[in-house]
């Protein structure tokens, strides 16, 4: 790959991983001990890509302490902030200086992925493409929405899939959240307001005869968006490493626990006891002897107090010193 720079999104509020965002933001999650971001810088790096921007809003200082310069996952950082948020491609605009002048990638901050970015560059320059986005067949039928393509380009942006229909048939794409893009971009993003790359930006660019190239690919990807999703995510990943359980730094689990299938993070106490099943404990949380945590999402109530629950939440109830999100419902 010859090399170019990149981009991590990483400026989303995250309102369906609430609580776990409510002190730090989506990409600045720790997954297995590294943060979200860190899978996606790493990822860059490993094809060439080491001058990286990242976009901030949310919780920024948590990016930052997540990442700090780079060095750490390979790449060198830089960050530019969004005092109001500026959607996918408003973000790109907000980091011109940087990007601008040769083609760079661009990548959302919530995936694990080990998608072929040296075969989608090759397609795109192959392809002589404004833009190439990496998609994936969706075969089980995900709530993503579809990208609809005819001769290997990019036509429209759809709805959700349906899953009645038979699964015999092809099935649908999706974007990955993974794009190469060329400067010449920028003639359609909107200076200095919000703006969206897949409702604004490519349609008006198809509309305009642009080449906005369709590279499907295969591997492994994963988009860390719900509470479900990151709990189902980590487990699978434990499950390859062949472990039942995480547990952060200083976690202490009780000889007389029961803990199984669950992520801890930094300083969790269960005492002797508890069962812990499917859960995600939250740092410094504390499981008290004899409660039974199931399917939950926990977090120390201060982390929530004085916050209102964004609209996409899932509701939750204070228990003790804990606030605990049901994912049953």
């Amino acid at each position: 790959m010859t090399l170019m720079k990149g981009m991590i999104l990483a400026a989303g509020f995250g309102e369906r991983l609430w609580p776990l965002t409510a002190d730090r933001t989506k990409p600045a999650l720790p997954v297995l001990g590294k943060p979200l971001v860190g899978y996606v810088a790493e990822y860059l790096a490993s094809f060439g890509i080491k001058d990286v921007v990242v976009n901030l809003h949310h919780e920024p200082e948590s990016v930052r302490r997540a990442l700090g310069d780079g060095s750490d996952f390979g790449v060198h950082l830089e960050y530019v902030h969004e005092p109001v948020i500026l959607g996918t491609s408003g973000a790109l605009d907000n980091a011109r200086a940087f990007l601008d002048g040769e083609t760079f990638a661009v990548v959302n901050g919530k995936l694990i992925t080990d998608l072929d970015l040296n075969a989608a560059l090759a397609h795109h320059r192959a392809q002589n493409a404004l833009a190439t986005l990496v998609l994936k067949r969706n075969t089980a039928r995900e709530r993503f929405s579809m990208v609809e393509t005819h001769d290997g380009l990019v036509t429209r942006f759809a709805g959700m899939p349906s899953v009645t229909q038979p699964f015999a048939d092809d099935p649908p794409l999706m974007f990955t959240g993974i794009q190469i893009l060329e400067p010449r971009i920028f003639d359609y993003i909107p200076r200095n307001v919000f703006s969206d790359t897949v409702v604004k930006v490519y349609p008006q660019a198809i509309a305009n005869g642009e080449r906005i190239v369709a590279h499907v690919a295969e591997g492994m990807w994963f988009e860390l968006s719900t509470l479900q999703r990151y709990l189902d995510i980590s487990l699978a990943l434990l499950r390859e490493q062949g472990r039942p359980l995480y547990a952060g730094r200083k976690a202490v689990i009780d000889s007389g626990a029961d803990v199984r299938d669950s992520i801890l993070w930094d300083d969790v106490i269960v005492e002797g006891g508890a069962t812990v099943r499917r859960a995600i404990l939250g740092d410094r949380v504390r499981i008290r002897q004899g409660e039974v945590i199931e399917n939950c999402v926990v977090v120390r109530k201060e982390i929530i107090a004085g916050k209102e629950k964004p609209s996409k939440a899932l509701p939750g109830e204070t228990r003790g010193e804990n606030f605990v999100v049901s994912l049953s419902q």
